[in-house]
C-alpha cells in the first residue's frame, strides 16, 4: 500500500474504502509516474475534472467523500484547488456523522487558521458542540484546535469551556486541548478562565491531567508569577509519579511516565527560575524517578 492509499484511509476513516475505479486508476497512475512532468498532467486533468464534476446536484455522499480526497491528493502534490474547499465545509454540516467527520478532516487539511471559509464552520462548530454525540462533540474540538483563531474564538470559547466538566474523559482532554490553542495564540483570551483550569489539573483521569501540564506550561511561560502557588500542586503530581501511582500504560520501558515528568521538569523549572533551592530539590527527585527504573521490565 503506497503513501496516497494510505491517506485515503485516513481520510475516509475505513479500511475497505470501496473506491470507484476511476479513484483506484488515479492512485495507480500517480503512483507510477516516472517523472514530475507526469505527474503534473495527470493531477491537471484530474482537478478538471473535480472543477466540473464536484458541485453537480447529482453526486452522492460517497461520491462526495471520495472527490473530497482526490482533492486533498491535488493539494497534496502542490496544485491550486482552492475552488474545491467550500465542498468540504459544506459536507461538515452534513447530518450523517461519518460525512461530517470527513468534511471537518478535509477542512484541516485544506484551510489555514486566517483562511476565509473559516467564518462559515463557526455555527457548525457551535452546534456540534452542542450536540449530546460524543464524537461530534470531539471532532469539533479537534477542528477548534487547528482552524479556529482569536478573531473567532469568542464566538466558541464559551461552549468550549462548558466541556472542561464533560462526563466523558476524552472531551475533557480535547477542551483541554482546544484551551491551550487559544492560550498559545493569546493568553488575554483565557486569562478569565484560571480557576477552570486549576481544577482541570486535579482531573481524576491522568490523560487530562496530563493534557493540562501542555495548558500550564504555556501560561507559565508567558506569565510565571500568578502560579508560583502552584508549585505545591506540580510537586505533588511529580511525587505521585514517581511513586507508581500513575496507571502502568503511562510508563515506558520501566521508567514511570517519562513524559509527564518532562513536562512537570519544565514548568518547575521556569517557576524555580530565581530559586536554587527549589532547582536541587527538583533535580534530586526527578533522579530518583528517571533511575527508578522497573528491573522486571523485558523489552
Amino acid at each position: 500500500m503506497d503513501r496516497f492509499e494510505k491517506a485515503a484511509e485516513t481520510l475516509m476513516g475505513v479500511k475497505d474504502t470501496g473506491h470507484s475505479k476511476g479513484f483506484q486508476i488515479l492512485v495507480r497512475q500517480i503512483g507510477e509516474s516516472k517523472t514530475k512532468h507526469e505527474e503534473d498532467r495527470i493531477i491537471k486533468k484530474e482537478a478538471t475534472f473535480l472543477k466540473e464534476t464536484i458541485g453537480s446536484p447529482s453526486i452522492t455522499s460517497n461520491q462526495m467523500k471520495e472527490f473530497l480526497v482526490r482533492l486533498v491528493y491535488c493539494e497534496m502534490l502542490g496544485h491550486d484547488v482552492s475552488w474545491g474547499y467550500i465542498h468540504a465545509v459544506k459536507l461538515t454540516q452534513s447530518l450523517n456523522v461519518a460525512e461530517k467527520r470527513i468534511g471537518y478532516l478535509a477542512s484541516t487539511l485544506l484551510l489555514h487558521e486566517k483562511h476565509e471559509l473559516n467564518m462559515l464552520l463557526v455555527n457548525t462548530l457551535q452546534k456540534d458542540l452542542k450536540s449530546a454525540n460524543m464524537v461530534e462533540v470531539s471532532t469539533a474540538l479537534i477542528v477548534i484546535g487547528k482552524l479556529i483563531g482569536g478573531e473567532m474564538a469568542p464566538a466558541v470559547l464559551p461552549l468550549v469551556q462548558e466541556k472542561l466538566v464533560h462526563s466523558k474523559v476524552l472531551v475533557r482532554k480535547k477542551a483541554v486541548l482546544a484551551m491551550q490553542h487559544f492560550a498559545h495564540i493569546d493568553s488575554s483570551l483565557v486569562s478569565h478562565l484560571e480557576n477552570d483550569f486549576r481544577r482541570i489539573l486535579s482531573d481524576p483521569d491522568p490523560g487530562v491531567m496530563e493534557a493540562s501540564l501542555l495548558l500550564f506550561h504555556d501560561l507559565i511561560k508567558e506569565k510565571p508569577l500568578p502560579y508560583k502557588d502552584l508549585v505545591g500542586s506540580f510537586v505533588y503530581i511529580l511525587d505521585q509519579v514517581i511513586s507508581r501511582k500513575l496507571p502502568n500504560e503511562f510508563d515506558y520501558h520501566g521508567v514511570p511516565a517519562p513524559w509527564i515528568q518532562m513536562k512537570l521538569l519544565r514548568i518547575l523549572a521556569i517557576l524555580g527560575a530565581d530559586d536554587t533551592k527549589l532547582h536541587l530539590e527538583r533535580f534530586a527527585q526527578w533522579k530518583g524517578g528517571v533511575f527508578a527504573v522497573d528491573t522486571t521490565h523485558s523489552p
